[in-house]
């Protein structure tokens, strides 16, 4: 357990300017995350009514052609009738001939059965090369039995109470055209989610080259106050008059400025990994961190793993997923509560979690899942990008992930880190 023993230190205001100008940022930052958003929607629905153009447009040719396919087997039919009723004379075969290719025209496949229900003719339909009397015949009561479930028999009087049937199935230009709605949707689908990549990588890019330009000037204005307080710090050491611990107090909180503009600088870049006691580096940090937020707030470290245990870590910007975490917890306790870190890793698994529990008033469902948006804040001060880069820094340059456990209105929230553990010898 860490507890306070220290001196409350001075907590500095930001000046009421610098919150206008913060809470000006977060509101654009969220005008532009809905707007973004606005669009996405806009570009789905007008896939969609599109897509529902395209099918209705479609089933209507679809059932046009149907009934024009429909209307040459009845044509067919009936030649047949006038075929079989008729004197064989010089123009039966050109009568016959005449009333195939009408049905070869729209290549419709089709039976003929006699009245004793035998197939003795076909038409559009393929047979393999070489083919065996049985297997032809396998392969015409296959057809068959398809094209009976497909439409139904067009009747062909034959006259004296005989009558055969024909029985046909839809032509391969009508299959195709009926599917080709469904496959239109998927190429429209694919491509508007190929839009939405490229348009969400683009957007991203923009982003990072907004963060890394406001990131590297920030280190750059840091830089000469941070040279000034450095002699201020040597000139209270040479006074005699000044408690040497204040000077050693500003000197922490000097060499804390460096290494947050240290951050700041290194935004953009690679990070540089080494492997770390992650324990120590949790614990040594949450003891500088609560001297310098509200006493009233009590940090607890349960630590879980194996003595040994390391990851491979980036120290100075891991101490700034864990500082951003806390002092969200902090404002949302209203510096009055219990903050717990919690270090684990689970049997059978290469992973290793680091749960940060608060008291605090908890958040939405809806919050929830906003919460690591740019811009996204509860408070009235603040950029909202805490989270938002402590996320960055986890799943980007870590190859770990953070995200909300859990969380319960009035009761609290629980942010969970999972890293990989590096392996123990």
């Amino acid at each position: 357990m860490i507890s306070d023993t220290s001196k409350q230190k001075p907590r500095f205001r930001l000046h009421p300017t610098a919150i206008l100008n913060s809470q000006r940022l977060r509101r654009s930052l969220m005008d532009t995350y809905d707007q973004k958003s606005f669009y996405k929607y806009i570009i789905g629905v007008i896939l969609m009514l599109l897509s529902i153009g395209s099918l209705f447009y479609t089933n209507e040719l679809v059932e046009e052609l149907e009934q024009r396919e429909e209307r040459e087997v009845q044509l067919y039919a009936e030649g047949l009738r006038y075929v079989f009723n008729s004197p064989f004379d010089e123009n039966f075969n050109v009568v016959y001939q005449v009333i195939q290719d009408a049905v070869n025209f729209y290549q419709i496949p089709a039976i003929y059965v006699n009245e004793n229900n035998l197939a003795n003719q076909t038409i559009n339909i393929e047979f393999p090369a070489k083919i065996n009397p049985q297997e032809r015949e396998r392969i015409i009561q296959e057809k068959l039995a398809a094209m009976k479930l497909e439409h139904p028999a067009i009747p062909v009087e034959l006259g004296k109470g005989r009558t055969g049937y024909i029985y046909y199935s839809n032509s391969f230009l009508l299959t195709q055209l009926r599917y080709y709605p469904f496959l239109q949707l998927s190429v429209m689908l694919l491509i508007g989610y190929l839009a939405y990549l490229a348009f969400s990588s683009a957007r991203k890019a923009e982003q990072n080259r907004v963060w890394v330009g406001l990131a590297k000037e920030t280190a750059h204005q840091l830089g000469t106050p941070l040279s000034s307080l450095m002699a201020w710090v040597e000139y209270f050491r040479s006074d005699p008059t000044i408690d040497p611990s204040i000077a050693e107090e500003i000197e922490k909180d000097v060499i804390r400025l460096e290494m947050i503009t240290t951050r700041f600088s290194n935004i953009g870049s690679i990070p540089t990994l080494k492997e770390e006691p992650i324990a120590e580096i949790i614990t040594n940090f949450i003891r500088y961190l609560e001297r310098r937020v509200s006493s009233k707030v009590k940090f607890t470290v349960y630590n879980e793993l194996a003595d040994e245990q390391t990851a491979l870590l980036n120290k100075n910007l891991f101490e700034w997923v864990i500082e951003n975490i806390c002092k969200n917890a902090v404002d949302a306790m209203g510096g009055i509560g219990e903050i717990n870190v919690t270090l684990q890793a689970p049997p059978q698994t290469k992973e290793m979690w680091i749960d940060i529990s608060d008291t605090g008033k908890g958040m939405t469902k809806a919050n929830m899942n906003k919460i690591f948006n740019p811009g996204f804040s509860t408070k009235k001060r603040g950029w909202g990008l805490g989270l938002t880069l402590a996320k960055r820094i986890i799943e980007n340059y870590h190859s770990g992930k953070l995200f909300v456990k859990s969380s319960e209105v009035g009761k609290g929230t629980i942010f969970r880190i999972v890293l990989n553990a590096s392996i123990i010898e």
